[in-house]
């Protein structure tokens, strides 16, 4: 008699990948450490920027965030398009040799005594514009890096990257205004794109080769797909309006932490530079801490803590003039960050096929960045006209008022299979359409037995969403009156190219999913006809 030595199933499930493992792959782990680099060096020159303005009032200083962060408002979704475009890696070296430029002029200006307020903004300003065209794309980017199974630590390691570099930034850039003077943050900003320009340089990743036939999409046609796709997409709608509870309210924090250390605090630059690595030692605690509290809450539950807490650095900041009690309410503050961060950008990221990723990072940054601008601006100006206090308390209420609405309106962070599906047949056509051609008319034919009649209107809502995602602009199901059982499934697409694109690269496994549900509740395989408008 043999004994059974078969293991367990679950001894052989794989162990899920650690924190650290993305930092294996050499790409990542190269663009990772230039990415530090560079934050710091971002970071250091925010401290100096403030620090000039600190003396003109809270309305100035704020519209140093509004000047950093206004810009995506403006180039976010076309930046999203250029992304899914060109070759990110390229759009890269050429933003961020912009951005290194103008980092230079900033500094000739600051150590020449030229640098006034308005100058300053305008080139921070700038450098703005440079961030949101590099947004996308970096964010697009990384979950190229790494397998699929290390998305989620790539994009906490993400999260680290930049929050360590909000501890030490600040902190350096502090200590430098005060040994040194302002104009030494802005000449180290430019020194550190230099890693980054060259990690981009030398990288030379291979590029899929297009499918035979396949028309370059154009920009106008791009946008217009992006925009369907986040529009019928419930998971994609839900971040954007999760972000869009949070954002704001904490915005006070970035806005008026310069103000509250010299006026509350009577601090100096180094003392200010302090508070802001306290919010980045939080966000490094909030991160290693970040797996035991999203497993035993979930994501929903993890961002309502993540409001509650940061309103509750923003109380305990103004009620309590007190050096050591702010810094303690600054690093619950940074651990709030990146709670809300990491959750908002895993679910994000998860949940994106490649065709679409940029375009849909680009309405994230969109309401994100946009909303940390606006919500300085705001703020600014509470604190201007109503004082320090009446802004920080209306900042806490909002992002109070934020966490409530989580039962209501809860994330949806299932993960998608979002991997390339088997393409559809390809249609027997005696007429082979130009790619401009079009609009193209689907019909698909169901015959569906009235037993199940109701799963398979269930199951179409599901699948209508996929067709419009993908680029149906029109939708409908109709049945038969006469043969009760037969249904037929209409959808409308701008051109021959774009249908093709719903054939091939823009069908996922979620989508194959979604079609095979509603397929399997026929009698038989649908019958499908394609047709083109004649213009007369």
């Amino acid at each position: 008699m043999t004994s059974d030595t078969s293991t367990p199933a679950a001894a052989r499930t794989p162990a899920p990948p650690s924190a650290w493992s993305p930092l294996r792959q050499p790409v990542f782990r190269a663009l990772w450490f230039a990415q530090f680099a560079s934050n710091v060096g971002s970071w250091m020159q925010t401290v100096g920027a403030q620090w000039l303005l600190i003396a003109k009032g809270a309305a100035l200083l704020s519209l140093v965030q509004v000047a950093a962060g206004l810009p995506v408002l403006i180039l976010a979704l076309p930046a999203g398009v250029l992304a899914d475009l060109v070759d990110r890696r390229r759009l890269l070296l050429g933003v961020q040799g912009g951005m290194a430029a103008v980092a230079a002029v900033l500094t000739v200006l600051a150590f020449a005594g030229h640098l006034g307020p308005w100058t300053l903004l305008a080139l921070t300003f700038l450098l703005g514009c440079g961030g949101a065209l590099n947004g996308p794309a970096w964010q697009a980017l990384q979950p190229t890096l790494v397998p699929r199974d290390q998305l989620r630590p790539a994009s906490a390691l993400g999260a680290v990257n930049q929050n360590v570099a909000r501890a030490v930034g600040p902190a350096l850039g502090g200590l430098l205004v005060a040994a040194a003077g302002v104009g030494w943050t802005f000449a180290l900003n430019t020194v550190s794109f230099a890693g980054i320009l060259v990690v981009l340089a030398r990288w030379r990743p291979a590029r899929p080769a297009p499918r035979p036939g396949q028309e370059r999409e154009q920009a106008v046609a791009a946008l217009r797909a992006g925009t369907r796709y986040v529009s019928h997409s419930p998971r994609v709608r839900r971040i954007l309006l999760r972000s869009a509870l949070f954002v704001p309210g904490a915005a006070a924090l970035w806005a008026l932490i310069p103000l509250t250390a010299h006026q509350t605090l009577h601090m100096g630059s180094a003392g200010y530079g302090l508070l802001l690595a306290a919010v980045g030692f939080g966000a490094v605690g909030g991160a290693w801490a970040l797996p035991r509290v999203s497993g035993h809450l979930g994501g929903d539950w993890t961002l309502a803590l993540s409001n509650v807490l940061f309103a509750a650095a923003l109380l305990a900041v103004d009620y309590v003039a007190d050096a050591v009690v702010a810094f303690v309410a600054l690093v619950i503050a940074g651990t709030a960050w990146i709670w809300a961060l990491s959750t908002l950008n895993a679910a994000l990221q998860l949940g994106l096929p490649a065709w679409v990723r940029a375009r849909a990072v680009a309405f994230y940054l969109l309401v994100f960045q946009g909303g940390m601008a606006i919500g300085a601006l705001v703020w600014g100006q509470v604190a201007q006209w109503a004082g320090l206090s009446a802004a920080l308390v209306s900042a806490a209420v909002l992002l109070v008022a934020g966490a409530a609405t989580v039962r209501l309106l809860p994330l949806r962070d299932r993960q998608l299979d979002t991997d390339a599906g088997v393409t559809w047949p390809e249609p027997r056509l005696e007429l082979e359409p130009a790619p401009t051609d079009g609009p193209v008319m689907v019909t698909v034919e169901y015959l569906v037995p009235e037993e199940n009649a109701e799963a398979f209107r269930r199951a179409m809502a599901r699948l209508e969403r996929t067709r419009r995602r993908t680029g149906a602009t029109t939708w409908g199901l109709y049945r038969d009156p006469e043969q009760t059982d037969r249904y037929q499934e209409t959808f409308t697409v701008r051109s021959w190219a774009e249908h093709m694109a719903q054939h091939h690269e823009r069908y996922t496994g979620s989508d194959q999913e979604a079609e095979a549900d509603a397929r399997a509740l026929a009698e038989r395989t649908p019958e499908v006809r394609h047709a083109l408008m004649q213009h007369l």
